[in-house]
């Protein structure tokens, strides 16, 4: 299947207003950095995208993957996303000149509703990375990435040399204009 992924948008938001953004079932991959960059981020899926990712990576067609995710699939859907991060952390250590190595993710059942799985979401202020994934004609919707607001801070400090991280913000906002999520 062709896979296709959009150019990022990017904003902030409370993780008090997270359930709003995820009122379905979402697949969560946590992955951490542990050389180069110190920190985590998090992989938000729904699962129903996950589950036919699942089935398209074990051999099925993906027309059909049964919504509730085996322990097999969740670990199909985990290798996918490693892959995924493994890609970012190398492009990563291209763009900041400095080796970047990541955790092997772990991966949970992300329910805000039904409270389930909320351990893994990292801190107040997230910066949220919305991406479009499409899959041929099987998936077309959202995967979010959410970084602890300090992560990113520290990301664009390291970027733009050695300003103090207020300054930082004040970049960010202005050049990639992240916009805060209503209180």
């Amino acid at each position: 299947q062709k896979v296709d992924i959009t150019t990022p948008n990017i904003s902030m938001i409370n993780s008090r207003k997270l359930q709003e953004e995820f009122p379905h079932p979402y697949v969560a991959v946590q992955v951490q950095y542990t050389a180069g960059l110190i920190g985590m981020n998090l992989l938000v899926i729904k699962q129903s995208d996950a589950a036919i990712i699942a089935d398209l990576m074990l051999g099925g067609d993906g027309l059909d993957p049964k919504p509730e995710l085996s322990e097999i699939q969740l670990s199909a859907v985990q290798e996918a996303m490693n892959q995924m991060m493994g890609s970012a952390a190398t492009s990563m250590s291209t763009l900041f000149n400095k080796k970047v190595d990541i955790s092997p993710p772990s991966i949970d059942l992300l329910d805000l509703p039904n409270d389930e799985g909320t351990d893994a979401i990292p801190s107040d202020l997230l910066i949220k990375i919305s991406f479009r994934l499409r899959i041929g004609s099987l998936i077309d919707s959202n995967i979010m990435q959410l970084l602890p607001l300090e992560f990113g801070l520290g990301l664009v400090k390291s970027l733009i040399g050695e300003e103090e991280p207020e300054v930082a913000a004040t970049i960010v906002e202005e050049k990639v204009q992240i916009s805060p999520s209503p209180a």
